[in-house]
């Protein structure tokens, strides 16, 4: 009989440096004869070394279940098991397909008569890691089929972690392209450049969001927002809002009326009242030589003309955040640009690091503008320039920033 006079048998395991593995047999007949002998030491370990097996033994698929607690490392189980009420009876393999619906992360083992080989096969074919007959079977081969099935099991764990992983990646790289979408520019003659960094260490996606996009008539319509947070859920309103201002700009939205469209999409997507965004729009005209800026709680954006230093464009007519005041407006207000301008859109994961290691000053707007400026003398402009933006924000702030950042830069050359 396997299990009571056997109880803690070890196993002969050249290549372990010890420990103990547990086994749950469910055999049909526990009173029966089936018996595990003991192992002899291998020959170049001395007496005593090697893996201890421990072995319970339940009588019926309910004991099993009581049985089954998170130390067991393998279960073998009696393909001659009856079944359990409710349980197809027609089924040979219905018992097995239980266990393994009860034990999926434990190794499994069949045990079959030696002349149900095919039996044995279809068990291996439906989730057992192997099989094992009862004719056959000593110390030796059970310790074997036992490591060997928990090893197996362990690389099924692992492979299995590794796809599931794969697409997790494959969504968040799905989900990263609505975050940051390819800009609807064609026929326009602006230039587009952006930089994206999300906060959480090792994340795809934060709160913040952007987008452009060229309507029929000529005019270039460019967004960028901020979520409060940087959170997955953030990241999923962030998505949503982007979506949805594309759609209603295409649509012929645009000011006080699209943003207060876009706050009745917020109200009802976001997960509590505490939720809002900001986000600043701007529309330039056909001719490229000006534009109208709206901002919702937003930092205004940064414009730099021909042959004059960056600047920030005017910002004391801006209405609140999304999600902040039920019948809140947005002025829309007119601006010149020129002819030959760079206009850069910015988050404030940009402007809220510190300026040196351990000072509590924030970098700032008008730290932002002077670094700019300097970076624009020594003639960087669109990604090399947003870059190189972020780059020095960092190392300022003495260290990963640890809020979203988005900066989006648009310019018109002669």
């Amino acid at each position: 009989m396997l299990g009571r006079a056997h109880a803690e048998t070890r196993t002969a395991a050249a290549s372990a440096k010890g420990g103990e593995l547990t086994l749950l047999v469910i055999e049909a007949d526990p009173a029966g004869d089936f018996t595990a002998p003991e192992p002899p030491d291998p020959p170049d370990q001395p007496e005593g070394s090697g893996i201890r097996l421990r072995i319970r033994t339940a009588r019926n698929l309910t004991e099993a279940e009581r049985l089954l607690t998170d130390d067991i490392h393998c279960i073998l189980v009696d393909l001659a098991l009856p079944g359990i009420p409710g349980m197809d009876a027609s089924d040979g393999l219905a018992p097995l397909k239980h266990v393994l619906r009860l034990a999926p992360r434990h190794a499994v083992l069949a045990l079959a008569a030696e002349g149900d080989a095919e039996r044995a096969a279809a068990a291996v074919r439906v989730g057992a890691q192997d099989y094992l007959f009862r004719d056959e079977l000593d110390g030796r081969l059970l310790s074997r089929a036992i490591r060997y099935a928990v090893e197996r099991k362990r690389a099924d764990v692992a492979q299995r972690q590794l796809t599931e992983s794969r697409l997790r990646a494959q969504e968040n790289a799905r989900l990263e392209r609505g975050l940051l979408p390819t800009p609807l520019l064609q026929g326009s003659d602006l230039r587009f450049a952006a930089h994206y960094r999300p906060g959480r260490s090792r994340a795809l996606l934060g709160g913040d969001f952007y987008d452009t996009v060229r309507t029929p008539d000529g005019t270039v319509h460019a967004m960028i927002g901020d979520v409060c947070g940087h959170g997955p859920d953030e990241a999923a309103l962030g998505v949503e809002l982007r979506i949805a201002w594309r759609a209603l700009t295409l649509a012929g939205l645009c000011g006080d009326r699209l943003l207060s469209t876009l706050q009745q999409v917020l109200e009802h997507e976001r997960e509590s009242e505490e939720i809002f965004a900001t986000l600043c729009t701007v529309d330039i005209a056909p001719d490229g030589r000006r534009a109208g800026l709206c901002l919702a709680g937003h930092p205004s954006p940064l414009v730099t003309r021909k042959g004059r230093a960056a600047q920030l464009l005017p910002y004391e007519e801006g209405g609140p955040a999304l999600g902040l005041l039920p019948r809140a407006r947005w002025p829309r207000r007119q601006v010149e640009l020129g002819g030959v301008w760079s206009l850069m859109m910015y988050t404030d994961g940009l402007i809220e690091g510190r300026v040196g290691v351990g000072s509590k000053q924030r970098l700032g707007q008008e730290g932002m503008v002077e670094m700019i400026n300097s970076q624009l003398a020594s003639g960087l402009s669109g990604d090399d320039l947003l870059e190189a933006a972020v780059a020095r924000a960092r190392e300022l702030n003495g260290g990963e920033l640890t809020d979203d950042v988005a900066v989006l830069l648009l310019d018109r050359g002669a």
